[in-house]
C-alpha cells in the first residue's frame, strides 16, 4: 500500500441527492439549503445538489429548483445535479446549474429496473441531453451504475464497461463515474478496472463512487486512488443508496473517507473537525442514527481524559513498585 506524499484528491459530496433521496422524511428546503452552505465551506471540489427528476418518481427532492436557485454559490465548488432527461436538463438550465450528471446503468436488467429503458433507449435519451448541455456550454458528467456487478445479472464484463465509455467518449463527455450501485465491488477488481480505463482515456475526468454493503468501501476508494483516480463520490454519515438496487446499503461516508486518506499523506483538502459537526448536523435532520465511524469516534489523535481515579492507580502502582524487591 503506497503512502499518499501530498497527492492531491477531489472528494464530492453526493448526500443531499443520493442520501435524501432515500429518506423517508422530507427533509425541508430550509435545512437543503443550510445544510449545502455549510458544506460549501468545508473543502469539496463538487457538491450533487439534487435531482431534476419527475417529483412523483423521487418525492424527497421535489424541490429541486428553489434549493439549486437559493444556496450560497462558493468559488471552486461545482454545484452538479442528477439531470434524467431533456426536461429535466431544461429545469436544471433554468437553476443555473454548474454539471448535469446524467446516468446509466451498463446491466440492461438494472437499467430497466431503475430507470424503465433499455440501456439503448436511454443512451438515445442522454444523447439529447449531451446536446442540450454543449449548446448551452454546461459539462456534462456521466454515472455509470453497476460497472462492478449487477444484483441481478452477476458480472458485468469488463469489455462491456468499456464498450459504454467509449460511446460517451465519442460523444465528447468531460467526466465518467465509475459506480458500486450496490457495493458488489473488491479491491482487486477496482484497481484493475480504473487502471485500464484511465489507460483508454487518459484526458477523460475520472470518479469512483463507492457503496459499503459489504464492508469494502474504504478499500476500495484506496484501490481506485492507487490506480490512479483522483476523484471520489461519497455521502455524508453514509447515507443513501439505489432505491432500485436490492440489498444495497449506503455510501461510503464522507468524514471516514476523508479521515482515512488524510492519514495516509493525501491531500484532500477538507476540513475534517468541520465533517464531523456537519455529520452531527446530518443525524438530526434525517432523525435516526448514521453510519459514519469518524462522526462518532472522532479522528485517531483524539484525546480523551483518564478514568476519574487515574491518580489513585498511579499511586498504588508507585506503592507496588516500592514494594517489589530491587535487583
Amino acid at each position: 500500500m503506497k503512502t499518499g506524499n501530498g497527492t492531491r484528491l477531489f472528494l464530492n459530496e453526493v448526500a443531499t441527492r443520493d442520501g435524501f433521496q432515500m429518506e423517508s422524511r422530507f427533509i425541508p428546503t430550509d435545512d437543503k439549503i443550510a445544510l449545502i452552505d455549510r458544506l460549501s465551506r468545508l473543502g469539496y471540489a463538487k457538491i450533487e445538489v439534487t435531482s431534476f427528476t419527475s417529483a412523483k418518481a423521487i418525492p424527497a427532492l421535489r424541490d429541486g429548483e428553489e434549493v439549486m436557485q437559493r444556496i450560497a454559490r462558493r468559488p471552486g465548488v461545482v454545484y452538479t445535479a442528477l439531470v434524467p432527461n431533456v426536461r429535466g436538463a431544461e429545469r436544471a438550465l433554468e437553476s443555473r446549474i454548474d454539471e448535469f450528471n446524467i446516468v446509466m446503468s451498463v446491466s440492461e436488467t438494472h437499467n430497466l429496473a431503475n430507470l424503465r429503458m433499455t440501456r439503448e433507449q436511454s443512451f438515445a435519451q442522454l444523447t439529447d441531453v449531451i446536446a442540450l448541455a454543449k449548446q448551452a456550454g454546461v459539462p456534462i458528467n456521466v454515472s455509470l451504475s453497476c460497472v462492478f456487478g449487477c444484483p441481478m445479472e452477476g458480472e458485468v464484463p469488463p469489455a462491456v464497461v468499456q464498450g459504454w465509455i467509449d460511446r460517451f467518449a465519442a460523444l465528447e463527455v468531460q467526466g465518467v463515474t465509475l459506480c458500486d450501485t450496490t457495493g458488489m465491488a473488491f479491491p482487486t477488481q477496482v484497481q484493475a478496472l480504473c487502471e485500464a480505463v484511465l489507460a483508454r482515456h487518459p484526458a477523460m475526468g475520472w470518479t469512483a463512487h463507492f457503496h459499503n454493503t459489504r464492508g469494502m468501501g474504504l478499500a476500495n476508494a484506496v484501490a481506485a486512488v492507487e490506480a490512479g483516480i483522483r476523484r471520489l463520490d461519497m455521502s455524508l454519515g453514509g447515507i443513501g443508496g439505489c432505491p432500485y438496487a436490492p440489498g444495497a446499503t449506503g455510501n461510503v461516508a464522507t468524514e471516514d473517507v476523508a479521515h482515512m486518506l488524510q492519514c495516509m499523506g493525501y491531500d484532500t483538502g477538507m476540513d475534517l473537525d468541520g465533517l464531523i459537526a456537519a455529520a452531527a448536523e446530518l443525524e438530526a435532520l434525517v432523525q435516526h442514527g448514521l453510519s459514519g465511524q469518524v462522526s462518532r469516534a472522532g479522528h485517531r489523535l483524539t484525546r480523551h481524559a483518564p478514568p476519574a481515579d487515574f491518580n489513585d492507580i498511579v499511586s498504588r502502582a508507585r506503592e507496588r513498585r516500592q514494594k517489589e524487591p530491587q535487583p
